[in-house]
């Protein structure tokens, strides 16, 4: 006990002696440097987790025929996962960068301590045993959860949190990724964290540092080999405009199908169910299609790097196809349109996992599957070589899913060191993010805070907005009356009252009106109208009321339909709770647009 203590006092003391002599803005940047190792190491356990229960588990399959443990291997990994969240953390930790997302617009960018160490245990098991989804977001969730813990030991400020949090997400992208530069664009177009000279340096040593410490633990060479043996010709231009409308489709079928299983999963409260539902779908998927089988960054790796049929077809080793050359390109569609199901089935049914390994390994076989049949059919007359158009579709369907076109084109770049490919990388990444914005708005990881109006977004007015909370500016000192009292007894609640406003209240506490101050002035004083005038006579209507679950852009705008000064504040169920005053919220918004947007 004494040791904590100690502990906490040598903390108290080094704080002040920070605050003394080390200026916040330098302070920042050592924390972000921090940030980077912290994040690089975490990287580095979760793959080598992965790969190592991965390759305990399969390294005796049988490449040319059917192998039954394909239906139990990731059965067991959902349990032991659902398992491990249920008994050990006790907190829901799927979905990790929308929890990010959420932690920056409604808790103050403080993400719980556990995240640190709890996504990259349930990962490593759901995906080591052969859940179809990838490890990314689950890093990217423990790299926020380091920054923004590293921040509040410190007792950094909101802002500072808030950067902290998107450098943990930026270092967690560049350390297992090997890419620096995607690091910084994801927190940038995904996390909205807002780009100013401040925020900038901060993300760049993060992502730096995080680079580095990966280079240092597992080699400098890219994460996928990719040799460019066809360079881009412009007579591609139109294919390449075409892959990225087909990239862009896929997306919208992965993000549509995704939340429509998702839904099914909610309906059910009971976690056995759902991983009797989950596991049974996953297991059947995996067992057919052995590349569903965890991320699946062996067959991207075959695509990539195949240049004849019968290499092509060794996607196939271990599963009812194999043999089967003619089936070659139903089997990928195939794959393509159970893949969601896979990966829904994994999360679903109590796994932990996120669908950056999903969308680069869906874009690939997307990429391959184009390029394939307008070979096989010649299309155009054009050869279309399917290596370059499979490192293409992964550019095309990452700016796809997560709405990130600049992070899909440097991520690819830098996965593969295509930077040869750089102009048809930005091709298929645009094209395919112009179609899925004609029917998705938001991105598969915002769409659900975005219903909520809780998302953060570069329009800074709609940012501030969703940072602030109805909590901080609404006021409870008006003293309520009831609608049968007097104005005998009116005047003496007056007296007692600081405030021009009184709420009407029934016996249930409903709000039934208001009694303005300034409507009753010249009564008021008529003593003989006491015992004769009541509330329920001189009361109003208020112009409209706030609902304590309505965002602050609907009471913003509810203030400007009206141009009330004051409006109470209700719950769900018409219950009187208290009043926001313009004046209040607009020094709210001033403030938190100041700590927001200073440099």
């Amino acid at each position: 006990m004494e040791s904590i203590q100690e502990k906490k006092t040598l903390l108290q003391r080094f704080i002040v002696w920070r605050s003394k002599h080390i200026k916040d803005k330098q302070f920042i940047l050592i924390l972000s440097f921090l940030v980077g190792i912290f994040t690089a190491f975490a990287a580095y356990v979760l793959k080598f987790l992965v790969e190592y229960i991965k390759e305990f588990l399969t390294e005796n399959f049988d490449s040319t025929g059917v192998n039954w443990l394909y239906l139990v291997y990731p059965v067991v990994g959902i349990f032991l996962t659902s398992l491990f969240i249920r008994k050990v953390v006790r907190d829901d930790i799927s979905h990790g960068v929308t929890k990010i997302l959420y932690a920056i617009s409604r808790k103050q960018s403080r993400i719980k301590r556990h995240n640190i160490w709890s996504s990259v245990c349930a990962s490593a098991i759901t995906i080591g045993c052969g859940g179809s989804v990838g490890a990314e977001a689950p890093i990217v969730l423990t790299g926020s959860a380091i920054g923004s813990n590293l921040g509040s030991i410190f007792r950094m400020d909101h802002r500072t949190l808030m950067l902290l949090v998107g450098c943990g997400a930026a270092g967690a992208v560049s350390g297992i990724f090997k890419a620096p530069i995607a690091g910084l664009v994801f927190t940038l177009e995904v996390l909205m964290i807002d780009l100013t000279m401040a925020s900038l340096l901060p993300l760049l040593i993060t992502s730096v540092t995080a680079a580095s410490v990966s280079y240092l633990l597992t080699g400098t060479e890219a994460m996928f080999q990719f040799h460019l043996d066809y360079p881009f010709a412009l007579e591609r231009i139109p294919y390449a405009i075409a892959l990225g409308i087909f990239c862009g489709l896929v997306a919208w079928y992965f993000t549509r199908s995704m939340n429509w299983i998702e839904n099914i999963f909610r309906r059910y409260s009971n976690p056995y169910i759902k991983f009797l539902i989950g596991g049974a779908m996953l297991s059947v998927l995996i067992f057919l299609f052995p590349p569903l089988y965890g991320e699946g960054y062996d067959t991207i790796s075959l695509l990539l790097n195949g240049t004849t049929n019968a290499e092509w077809e060794t996607v196939m080793n271990n599963s009812l196809f194999y043999g089967s050359s003619s089936l070659l390109v139903l089997y990928l569609i195939l794959i393509i349109l159970f893949k969601v199901f896979a990966s829904s089935a994994t999360n679903g049914g109590g796994g932990c996992g996120g669908i950056f390994a999903p969308s680069l390994f869906l874009g690939c076989i997307a990429g391959f599957v184009f390029s394939h049949v307008c070979n096989e059919f010649h299309i155009g007359n054009v050869f279309i070589p399917e290596k370059n158009f499979a490192l293409m579709g992964m550019a095309g369907l990452m700016s796809g899913v997560m709405h990130a076109p600049l992070t899909g084109i440097f991520l690819i770049a830098e996965l593969t060191g295509g930077y040869q490919l750089f102009l048809p990388l930005m091709i298929v990444s645009v094209s395919a993010y112009l179609t899925i914005i004609v029917f998705e708005p938001h991105s598969i990881y915002s769409m659900r805070l975005a219903k909520k109006g809780e998302l953060i977004t570069h329009h800074k007015d709609k940012a501030v907005l969703t940072l602030m909370n109805i909590e901080s500016i609404v006021e409870t000192d008006f003293l309520k009356v009831h609608p049968n009292m007097d104005l005998g007894e009116m005047v003496k609640v007056i007296s007692k009252s600081n405030r021009n406003l009184f709420p009407v209240v029934d016996t249930q506490d409903h709000l039934i009106g208001i009694v303005v101050l300034d409507d009753i002035r010249n009564i008021m004083f008529r003593q003989e109208l006491y015992h004769r005038f009541y509330v329920e006579r001189f009361m109003n209507l208020p112009p409209a009321r706030i609902i304590n679950t309505d965002s602050m852009e609907v009471i913003m705008k509810k203030f400007d339909d009206t141009q009330a000064w004051n409006l109470p504040v209700v719950d769900e169920e018409d219950k009187y709770i208290g009043f926001v005053s313009k004046s209040k919220m607009l020094n709210t918004y001033r403030q938190v647009l100041v700590d927001f947007s200073t440099e």
